[in-house]
């Protein structure tokens, strides 16, 4: 099993670089660290007093692991999940905040297992969890990262400038696609056929 460090280590080499999309909401990002994030958390790297483009330009690879591990691990009590779970709500919470959260509680609602969907993971959504994972250890990975597939979808679906993050130029499995598919089993990865039916409405 990996542990917390390698699992940072993962989600910082699977978001890239420095990058300043104007269609991602983020913003200026930088290893998957958004400039509304180092404002919230009153990082100023460069020392002038102000926090913007230049102090996301100034973030190194540890300190987006640092930042992952405490603020998108930690303080949401994704520990607390059974530990198979670790690596794909944390990966997801790093790229969707508590949205990865209300995908998990929807999941569980959708076994019967009824928990209210408020992107919060508090004692009851962590409790039911791992209800979950005790009746389907061998499924529940794969049931979240395949309902994180059908997020992305429907953002695309949603938000026609999100699109392209969800399928490339050539009609392929976008970057959201591509990094739901890594937490599933391959047997569970929509076909090329599959995906582009899946997208065919978006013209």
């Amino acid at each position: 099993m990996q542990t917390i460090q390698d699992i940072a280590q993962d989600i910082v080499a699977r978001e890239g670089g420095y990058v300043n999309d104007p269609a991602d909401p983020g913003g200026p990002t930088k290893f998957g660290v958004t400039l509304g994030t180092l404002r919230r958390l009153g990082r100023d790297k460069t020392g002038d007093g102000r926090i913007d483009d230049r102090d996301i330009r100034a973030l190194t690879r540890n300190d987006a692991i640092d930042i992952f591990i405490e603020h998108y691990f930690d303080r949401p009590m994704i520990r607390d999940l059974p530990e198979p779970m670790w690596a794909t709500v944390f990966d997801m919470y790093v790229n969707a905040g508590a949205n990865a959260i209300s995908i998990l509680q929807r999941l569980l609602c959708d076994m019967r297992i009824t928990v209210d969907v408020d992107g919060v993971l508090g004692p009851q959504t962590i409790a039911a969890t791992h209800r979950a994972f005790d009746a389907a250890p061998d499924h529940l990975v794969d049931a979240y990262g395949i309902a994180r597939r059908n997020y992305y979808y429907g953002l695309g679906d949603a938000r026609p400038s999100l699109r392209k993050f969800a399928r490339r130029r050539d009609g392929g499995k976008g970057g959201w696609i591509t990094r739901a598919e890594s937490f599933i089993d391959e047997k569970y990865h929509l076909s090329d056929d599959a995906h582009q039916a899946r997208v065919a409405s978006w013209g």
